[in-house]
């Protein structure tokens, strides 16, 4: 049976039996599936249960309340009991008829909410959950969940290996990561070993105990004490070869490569201590990262406090990337291509990009209609962060090296509009054409507001 189950479904029945196994059943009841899906609850559903305050502490207590749990020794194999055997064989009914392939996490939450024959609705509508608000939504998901995204750029989404023997100077051109470089070379000197790693370069980005970085890093008890002597107790180098030596540790290579990533998506057209970090956080390698497990560190957590303090910032690149993973969402899409760059523009509103756009009649009405008739109808739902197609990315690239040449310290709006019109078959200049204009139209707006 369990062969058509996804991964996530199968987690929901693994904890089902580890809550029966715990509660000394000698069934696993309805009851421990109920619980196992709230628990293992991520993405769409977990915002219904949210919505209504169905948590598993909450649950359990309504459920223990009126459900009378035997006393038997615990083993390692419990039997499922029928009103579970029931909800398992009505999810696959339901997967035959919403045409799905595999059982996925929401047709188990969808058939057990819908078990008149069991207590289950009866735990949920006690705690104030709502069934027939919240069951169509959940099946509108289901039927979507067999739909495949497409993107007209999309098979070009492969990413390219990272090239460690590619250049690094533009990882340090700006002042602040210059002296997290000149610190963690020099603290090569102290140590035997002559190829910088990550746990060098998070140690000097420490060792600026007055910077905003620094501090923010200290609320989540990584300060350079602490590092430094976390560091004391490594012994082996090992986490951070996975190829051959070069200036930097394979993975420290990586890591700073992600900043440079993370910097561009941030709108930044500098490599900070904050982009490195956040690259840090994204490899989840490295002996630097070992440490911060070490330290019981949530990333996404740690991740947030530093990004939380550049969004109020306000930089235009970072707002133009947040509405196009909108526009992308609201279009049913999982994907971010060239195309929700420009509405992003667009949707803006501020920035010379949008003012150009403005000025030649381009309103973001027409522009969703015009994208949404390049790319297609989609009735997917994506509730998981999109992805830049292949094409977006080399966009952001051009800004990135556009706002450069024009020694910016962010990457604005008409950085961005200007490095799609490099692209001509883009599917963002294919919109700008049918909404009736060109690249020299949008390269002259560009140059006339940047004088």
């Amino acid at each position: 049976m369990f062969e058509k189950f996804t991964e996530k479904a199968v987690n929901v029945i693994v904890e089902a039996q580890n809550i029966a196994i715990y509660d000394h059943s000698d069934k696993v009841l309805a009851e421990h599936l109920l619980l196992a899906l709230v628990k293992e609850t991520k993405g769409f559903c977990a915002k219904i249960f949210k919505n209504y305050n169905i948590t598993y502490e909450r649950l359990a207590q309504e459920i223990y309340f009126s459900l009378n749990i035997s006393d038997s020794d615990m083993t390692s194999s419990v039997p499922f009991g029928e009103d579970f055997k029931r909800i398992l064989s009505k999810t696959l009914t339901l997967i035959e008829q919403s045409g799905n392939p595999t059982v996925h996490y929401e047709h188990l939450v969808l058939a057990a909410i819908t078990d008149k024959q069991s207590k289950l609705p009866q735990y949920l509508e006690n705690l104030g959950f709502d069934i027939e608000k919240s069951k169509p939504l959940i099946e509108k998901l289901v039927q979507r969940k067999v739909k495949k995204d497409f993107h007209p750029e999309l098979d070009e989404n492969k990413e390219p290996e990272i090239n460690l023997t590619q250049e690094t100077d533009s990882l340090f051109d700006n002042e602040k990561s210059s002296k997290v470089f000149e610190r963690a070379v020099s603290k090569l000197s102290t140590s035997n070993y002559e190829i910088l790693g990550t746990e060098q370069i998070i140690s000097s980005i420490l060792e600026d105990k007055e910077s905003d970085l620094a501090k923010i890093l200290a609320d989540f008890g990584i300060t350079n004490e602490i590092f430094e002597e976390k560091l004391s107790h490594v012994n082996s180098r090992k986490a951070e070869y996975e190829g051959r030596q070069i200036v930097f540790t394979p993975n420290a290579f990586i890591a700073m490569s992600l900043a440079l990533q993370t910097a561009k998506e941030l709108g930044s057209s500098e490599v900070l201590p904050e982009h490195m970090i956040l690259g840090l956080l994204k490899t989840k390698k490295g002996v630097a990262y070992n440490i911060f497990k070490e330290l019981n560190i949530n990333d996404d957590d740690l991740a947030h406090g530093i990004i939380k303090p550049i969004e109020k910032q306000m930089p235009e690149t970072l707002t133009i990337l947040r509405l196009a993973k909108q526009e992308a969402r609201r279009m049913g899409r999982g994907v971010v291509g060239t195309e929700m760059f420009l509405l992003g523009i667009i949707g803006e509103a501020t920035g010379i990009g949008a003012i150009v756009l403005n000025e030649l009649e381009i309103n973001i009405k027409d522009a969703r209609i015009i994208v949404e008739r390049i790319i297609g109808p989609s009735n997917e739902y994506f509730d998981n962060e999109v992805v830049f197609t292949k094409r977006a990315k080399r966009v952001l690239e051009t800004a990135w090296e556009h706002a450069k040449k024009s020694s910016k310290t962010k990457i604005e709006s008409s950085d961005l509009l200007w490095a799609i019109t490099t692209e001509p078959t883009s599917l963002a200049m294919q919109a700008l054409e049918q909404l009736g204009t060109d690249v020299v139209e949008i390269r002259e707006g560009i140059k006339k507001h940047l004088k």
